[in-house]
């Protein structure tokens, strides 16, 4: 009997490399549609970079004033800071506790009534379709000019947020505590309660941090449209071309979002 001789590494044949995957004709087909349509919108409005090159010289004396910061002034609009900080408060809590009840009957798993389900889809669709800043202008023309036109405008957008995150995470939740519920013969509210409310609350807790790290950005836009706080000061000092104040103020906004957003990472680490 004799042994087949062994396969020297440098005669065996090496394994085959498997081809590469063809480009798929719908990826292609994507590209070139999402490049003809970028191309049409900027042929729509006539973009241009010109303007950014041919107007720089002009706005230099701006960014001076930009790069010269009146830090004095960030202690003079205190109460304004108390009142934006106030508004992204109560709008955070009022808003995430309607958020809550919407998310409740906006889920097939909480709201066993059809018509009430679809019509609760329906408005939160509603309340999602404008932007904050629009419905600030609402309440301002409603309310007048300050701190509860602003609140008011949050609240709104904050429910439509809230509510469709925690629905999306109720219709996400384990069936099991919902059959032990539905055994032990409890109804809706009890079935809420006890079966789903301790399985979503971690993500509520943390959806709420999220939304007021919003309202904190928020309430400075619509502060400029009508709704109180930095915002309204921010305003006022463009209109008076006090571009130092402005930049001073620009300053603080970054650090004050920066510290809440440390706190918010903080605090979903700690209780979440």
């Amino acid at each position: 009997m004799t042994a087949t001789p062994a396969t020297s590494p440098a005669t065996a044949s090496a394994p085959e490399r498997p081809q590469k995957p063809k480009p798929s004709l719908t990826v292609i087909a994507g590209l070139v549609l999402a490049a003809a349509f970028t191309w049409w919108a900027a042929k729509e409005i006539e973009f241009s970079l010109r303007d950014l090159f041919t107007n720089f010289t002009n706005g230099w004396v701006v960014i001076e004033q930009f790069l010269s910061p009146n830090w004095s002034f960030i202690w003079r609009v205190w109460e304004a800071w108390v009142e934006t900080i106030a508004i992204s408060i109560i709008a955070t809590c009022v808003g995430v506790l309607f958020g809550l009840i919407f998310a409740f009957m906006a889920s097939r798993v909480t709201n066993r009534s059809g018509w009430l389900y679809r019509a609760t889809k329906i408005f939160l669709s509603i309340v999602r379709s404008l932007p904050d800043i629009a419905y600030v202008l609402i309440f301002v023309a409603l309310v007048g000019v300050g701190a509860l036109a602003g609140i008011l405008a949050l609240i709104i957008f904050n429910i439509g947020i809230a509510a469709k995150l925690t629905a999306e995470t109720i219709d996400a939740v384990d069936r099991g505590p919902l059959e032990a519920a539905d055994a032990a013969g409890a109804g809706t509210a009890a079935r809420s309660r006890w079966a789903v409310m301790p399985q979503i609350l971690p993500n509520f807790l943390s959806y709420c941090l999220y939304i007021f790290e919003l309202n904190i950005r928020s309430s400075v836009v619509i502060g400029i449209a009508g709704g109180g706080g930095i915002g309204q000061v921010l305003n006022v000092q463009f209109s008076r071309f006090e571009y130092e104040n402005v930049a001073a103020i620009t300053v603080a906004i970054f650090v004050v979002v920066l510290l809440i957003d440390q706190l918010s990472q903080y605090l979903r680490r700690r209780f979440v």
